[in-house]
């Protein structure tokens, strides 16, 4: 297993009369290994839940040891946190042009990370009642909030440019999309052919706005 670490030299193997020399820092953090945690423990919080993960299977999987893990993330929900983290997705560049096609483009965002294995499970475990709900609300902030800003931001835009209407309920309108995507999930449902496309265009008549000609 690898570690990343190496202690300093004993003050008592020192000579007498010699200038006391500086211990040996430890070797830089390597990189390697704190991905190499970060997937096995995302893998483990999707496939086994927050309650089931171990920190000692994780560390073992990921071919290093405990006390390298712990130095680095001291107690499982803070692993877990990490592992939330990287699940999160910058999303696409927004346009201020075509508020429309952003929305399809945020919504083929969405599909793409949502297929990823073991995405769904995560998404599961998160709505468990035994998941320690400081990390679910950390799961929450980093990753359903920012797509769901997004979403509401390109659809304000849309109302600042007269494309939908002025009082369309954008409360609902943020949770429709990717709530669609789950009940196909839930139904063991295949997801459509251009379901972003589909999608948006959807929302976008719903809330009174027009799919301009091809």
């Amino acid at each position: 297993m690898d570690d990343d670490t190496s202690s300093p030299m004993p003050d008592d193997t020192r000579r007498k009369g010699t200038a006391p020399r500086v211990g040996r820092r430890g070797r830089a953090r390597d990189p390697a290994i704190d991905t190499r945690i970060l997937a096995v423990a995302h893998d483990h919080l999707s496939t086994l839940g927050y309650e089931a993960m171990s920190l000692a299977a994780v560390a073992e999987e990921a071919q290093t040891t405990r006390q390298a893990l712990y130095r680095r993330w001291p107690d499982k929900a803070s692993l877990a946190t990490a592992a939330i983290k990287t699940a999160g997705d910058a999303g696409p560049e927004v346009s201020s042009e075509n508020p429309l096609r952003d929305l399809a483009a945020e919504l083929a965002d969405f599909q793409r990370g949502v297929s990823r294995p073991g995405r769904l499970s995560l998404v599961g475990t998160m709505l468990q009642d035994s998941t320690d709900p400081d990390l679910r609300a950390r799961y929450q902030a980093r990753v359903i909030a920012p797509r769901r800003e997004r979403i509401r931001t390109i659809l304000e835009h849309a109302q600042q440019l007269g494309l939908i209407d002025s009082d369309a309920d954008l409360d609902v309108a943020v949770t429709l999309p990717t709530g669609s995507w789950y009940a196909r999930a839930l139904a063991g449902q295949p997801p459509l052919r251009n379901w972003p496309e589909r999608t948006a265009k959807l929302i976008w008549r719903a809330i009174g706005g027009t799919i301009p000609a091809d």
